[in-house]
């Protein structure tokens, strides 16, 4: 017994952990369910920690609060935010659909410690005073997810777009094949494929940022349905303010608490955000990975940073290990993204009911995304060179390039020399001078890759087709 002390809650007497901060109600969720191991995030408990410290700065204000204990309340519960008690943190993911049983575990932590500090303070009557889990946790999961999103995610991605925007502007002059369907096309720069990867990174900040607008409405406030029931009705506004004050994030009371007690419609709609992140990000890894094939039997247009050894049997062998880790995340997130769609759908009447589901599913798609796209800027895009001699002898090799011609000599004519080229495997130039009645001087200038990357009319008139 002495590793063990005898706490009770409104269900009766049971054993905890001598050592343990929380409580009987934090116990009985550990023993209820021992599911997967997995804790709510970081994140969500630093948003808990400062919840209950703006909460209790506003029952100050409000006169529901002694000073002590206000006092008492906040500086354990900043320190809680600040992750010096974690590991106090120990009920799994899959538990009540509420998240109350996470909920009564920050309340007990943050009423032991306020206790230990020489306060009377009670985890429900004083920490967790106008409040109830059905509004903290989804407040929590709109703090967490703004937070996280303000803090990691859109500075990750701006690093991102600076590093792909600096070698853009680098191979604004390096002109390589086209490829549409996977097959060479028209010519196209490097500077040119990179500005389409930029310009959608910058679409995702604005649609990410966006959504963020609709995740700092926060619904606490309303309590138990939303009607604010034992709550000051100035209490869900102060708190707010109070949360702004401690992240200069601007935080809001939420218009309707019905809504955001019930549905998660603002968590759905930055999750689906993410989602268009995660299929950006696979589209830009695996451009790498196959402008990096090879390096002999594939495109071999690029050589990414060798980072690893690529296999414990193939000596030599290098691997596009960050564009497939940028892939792996994606899939992740798409995945994540689902379920939360499906747990955004379990509001029954006034409750959503998938709460720590959501919380974890979309603070992890935040953390990887944030992680992953610092990787992909700094040990793959930064890093890559062009291999100038395969990409220029790609170019001379390309029949389509015989497209500059139609204005001159007609679509049809075109096709039969590039069919030519490509059945005898010689460059274009060669054909064209033979077949199109072209002096070589106008061919080559009519045929001119980095000319053509300017789009526009090269021809200068003639056959029509």
């Amino acid at each position: 017994m002495a590793d063990f002390r005898i706490e009770h809650d409104s269900m009766g007497e049971l054993k905890v952990p001598a050592k343990a901060l929380y409580g009987a109600q934090t116990q009985r969720a550990i023993d209820n369910f021992p599911i997967s191991g997995l804790h709510l995030p970081r994140a969500f408990i630093r948003a808990l920690g400062l919840i209950k410290a703006a909460a209790a700065e506003a029952n100050l204000a409000l006169g529901y609060l002694k000073k002590g204990q206000s006092a008492a309340i906040r500086k354990a519960a900043l320190a809680v935010a600040e992750g010096q008690y974690d590991d106090q943190f120990p009920i799994d993911v899959f538990q009540t659909g509420s998240g109350t049983s996470t909920n009564m575990n920050a309340n007990e932590v943050i009423a032991h410690l306020a206790a230990k500090a020489g306060s009377k303070v009670h985890p429900n009557d004083h920490v967790n005073y106008g409040q109830s889990s059905n509004d903290v946790v989804p407040t929590a999961i709109h703090v967490s997810a703004a937070l996280t999103t303000h803090e990691e995610l859109l500075p990750a991605l701006k690093h991102l777009k600076r590093v792909i925007d600096r070698r853009a502007h680098e191979l604004r002059n390096v002109p390589k094949t086209g490829r549409t369907h996977l097959m060479d096309a028209m010519p196209v720069t490097f500077g040119q494929e990179l500005s389409g990867w930029s310009a959608q990174i910058d679409s995702a900040i604005e649609r990410i940022g966006d959504s963020l607008k609709r995740m700092r409405q926060l619904p606490l406030g309303g309590t138990a349905v939303g009607t604010g029931i034992n709550a000051d009705p100035k209490f869900g506004p102060a708190v707010a303010r109070e949360l702004k004050a401690l992240t200069d994030v601007r935080f809001e009371s939420a218009a309707n608490y019905f809504e955001g007690m019930a549905a998660q419609d603002a968590a759905v709609e930055l999750s689906g955000q993410l989602k268009a992140l995660a299929v950006v990000l696979m589209k830009i890894a695996n451009d790498l990975r196959w402008m990096n094939s090879g390096p002999l039997a594939g495109l071999g247009e690029i050589e990414l940073p060798a980072l690893q050894p690529g296999s414990s049997i193939m000596p030599g062998k290098v691997n596009p290990v960050i564009p497939e880790a940028t892939a792996m995340v994606a899939a992740q997130v798409i995945g994540n993204d689902a379920t939360i769609t499906v747990a955004g759908q379990s509001g029954n009447f006034q409750l959503n009911v998938m709460l720590p589901l959501i919380a974890h599913n979309l603070l992890q798609s935040i953390h990887i995304l944030a992680n992953v796209s610092r990787l992909l800027a700094d040990k793959a895009i930064d890093g890559f060179r062009v291999n100038t001699e395969r990409v220029n002898q790609a170019l001379a090799m390309n029949p389509i390039l015989v497209t500059a011609l139609n204005p001159v000599i007609g679509y049809e004519k075109g096709a039969a020399i590039a069919k030519q080229a490509y059945k005898e495997k010689r460059p274009i130039m060669d054909v064209a001078l033979e077949q199109s009645g072209l002096s070589k001087e106008e061919l080559k200038k009519l045929l001119d890759p980095r000319a053509l990357t300017k789009g526009g009319i090269h021809g200068g008139g003639g056959g029509g087709g």
